[in-house]
């Protein structure tokens, strides 16, 4: 066993980004892994799709060859970063932070669950402990206060 983390350790893994067209990233992923499989490619680890990224994968493999080998009669595909990520940076991009972290008071949310589904509102506060918020839902005709778990809003993009 001892001996298996010592060879684990001696190979050089690459975070090596791979530029595609936007939306299609979870179809050329796929491929990715099928071209590997056929032809019986060692040193692709894994392939990420990064959630806040759109048009780009990141693949852990043991070198840019190993990528362009595979990747190279991939359709969109777009091409190849030159460098390589580190592990910090590939972290801080897959990380997602809780939305209840997100969500401070004054923000704009549409609900997405429950009687007041499609609604606009806004925050008036959250409760961190129980993973709720309370909102203010706008389109009612009078000031209507409604207390929604987390997951039932998504925020507004302005």
């Amino acid at each position: 066993m001892g001996e298996e983390k010592k060879v684990e350790s001696q190979k050089q893994v690459k975070y090596i980004v791979l530029r595609t067209t936007a939306g299609q990233e979870l179809n050329v992923a796929l491929m990715l892994e099928s071209v590997a499989k056929s032809m019986g490619v060692e040193g692709i680890y894994s392939i990420i799709i990064p959630p806040k990224i759109k048009g780009y994968l990141i693949i852990e493999a043991t070198g840019h060859h190993v990528v362009h080998q595979v990747s190279k009669d991939i359709k969109h595909v777009k091409g190849r970063a030159m460098g390589a990520l580190s592990r910090d940076e590939v972290e801080r991009l897959i990380k997602t932070t809780p939305l209840v972290e997100e969500l401070k008071p004054g923000t704009d949310v549409e609900i997405i669950s429950g009687p007041f589904k499609g609604f606009k509102a806004k925050v008036v506060s959250v409760n961190v402990d129980k993973k709720t918020v309370t909102l203010n839902i706008l389109e009612a005709s009078f000031k209507m206060e409604a207390t929604v778990p987390v997951d039932s809003v998504k925020p507004v993009k302005k």
